[in-house]
């Protein structure tokens, strides 16, 4: 005997179900991405050929019985704040690893090969003092081959070009921690740190005025972003970052730092004098704990983080992002030979790596803050130069193969 059933109920019922269902499909896509751990936003370069088919940036750290390739007693390029051992660091075991990608390896740098594929050719970094870290290993890992001489053209240190007399090989400093146009409007500021004017729509012609003779071009940014600064588009005042001016509307950091990247692609990408491969080198997080920067943050881990330790957040994360999506918009163009050089996943887990209070002599009647924005050399860093050399080969090869594609096509016609 069936029992009777209320319509009305099985009705109410379905409707449940259904919102059930929906809550359950959409609630995910709703929830905010706040933190991220190592792997889940990350870009993936083995969707991209010019890696080969295997994402090198993605991995973890293992140890390395042959480093360090040099010393702070052989390479003089060192700068003194990231000459970590000069100034008495206790612990070396943060030199003795290097980056391992999942599925393939990263073959050494070796810098005898790295000169002869770079014979008359030129690299330049442009951006903050993260840029001339970089360059500052390279000439470290380069010395057991040839130290290049100082061939700069005048005496100022926001532009610096060494020479390899042996290679006809050049490397170029071009000092721009915000990538466009920018002035100290006030040396003070707010936070004791400055205040600055930064024109986001506005190329600074002290880096994009030299480059059209680059074959090598590395881009970064972001650090000097956190500081405050007036925002200026359209040469009209668009907001400020805690500039505490009457009357100026205070916008994120993000807001400024997509378009100064978009500013800086766009330079690049209307030169058309230039010919070379534009790299953008993403983001290095900082590691600071127990304070920010300038209000006693220091970074005394002594061992890498896991991968399931590292967390991708805040800023750190924002700035990340707008890189990705800046980068595959200007890939999509198609105008200039962009790549995208990915170091945030393996820096994110090297809090290990920074100098912190290692910069300096203790007793050293100086004002610096604990360093956990740069890098020691030799240290992390130096693994940077490993991912250069594979992607400067694959360049190398494609431009091979489409060299024979060229001649193949004109003897077609003949």
């Amino acid at each position: 005997m069936e029992l009777p059933v209320n319509k009305g109920i099985i009705n109410i019922a379905i409707l449940l179900s259904i919102a059930l269902i929906t809550a359950t499909i959409i609630y995910p896509v709703l929830q905010p991405k706040s933190s991220s751990s190592v792997s889940t936003y990350f870009y993936n370069a083995a969707d991209d050929t010019s890696q080969d088919g295997c994402n090198i940036f993605t991995g973890e750290w293992v140890p390395d019985p042959d480093a360090p390739y040099y010393t702070n007693n052989t390479c003089w390029a060192i700068h003194e704040h990231q000459n970590c051992m000069k100034y008495g660091r206790p612990d070396s075991d943060f030199i003795k690893l290097k980056w391992k990608p999942d599925g393939c390896d990263l073959p050494a740098f070796n810098p005898s090969h790295f000169l002869n594929t770079l014979r008359d050719k030129s690299m330049a970094f442009v951006g903050d003092s993260v840029g001339r870290n970089q360059m500052q290993s390279m000439i470290c890992l380069l010395s057991k081959v040839e130290y290049p001489i100082d061939d700069s053209p005048t005496s100022d240190e926001q532009f610096k070009r060494w020479k390899y007399p042996n290679y006809n090989f050049t490397l170029e400093y071009f000092r721009s921690p915000f990538l466009v146009r920018s002035e100290e409007r006030d040396p003070d500021g707010p936070t004791h740190t400055g205040l600055f004017n930064l024109h986001l729509d506005e190329f600074d012609e002290s880096w994009t005025s030299h480059i059209d003779s680059v074959d090598y071009l590395i881009i970064n940014a972001g650090h000097w972003f956190t500081r405050p600064a007036v925002y200026y588009e359209n040469r009209r005042v668009a907001g400020c970052h805690f500039c505490q001016i009457p009357n100026a509307t205070d916008l994120p950091v993000s807001h400024a730092y997509r378009r100064a990247i978009r500013t800086a692609i766009r330079a690049v990408s209307g030169r058309r004098s230039f010919g070379g491969a534009a790299i953008l080198r993403t983001f290095a997080p900082s590691h600071f704990e127990g304070g920010l920067w300038n209000e006693g943050g220091d970074c005394v881990r002594r061992r890498p983080f896991r991968r399931d330790e590292a967390i991708l957040e805040g800023l750190d994360l924002d700035l990340y992002m707008i890189e990705l999506e800046e980068f595959r918009g200007v890939e999509k163009l198609g105008k200039k030979r962009w790549r995208l050089m990915d170091t945030t996943q393996a820096m994110v887990m090297r809090p290990d790596g920074h100098p912190s209070k290692y910069g300096h002599w203790p007793n050293q009647n100086v004002t610096l803050y604990n360093d956990c924005v740069h890098w020691c050399l030799p240290g992390p860093i130096d693994n940077w130069a490993q991912m250069l050399q594979h992607m400067i080969l694959l360049e190398a090869r494609r431009d091979y193969k489409d060299g024979l594609s060229k001649i193949q096509s004109h003897k077609k016609m003949q």
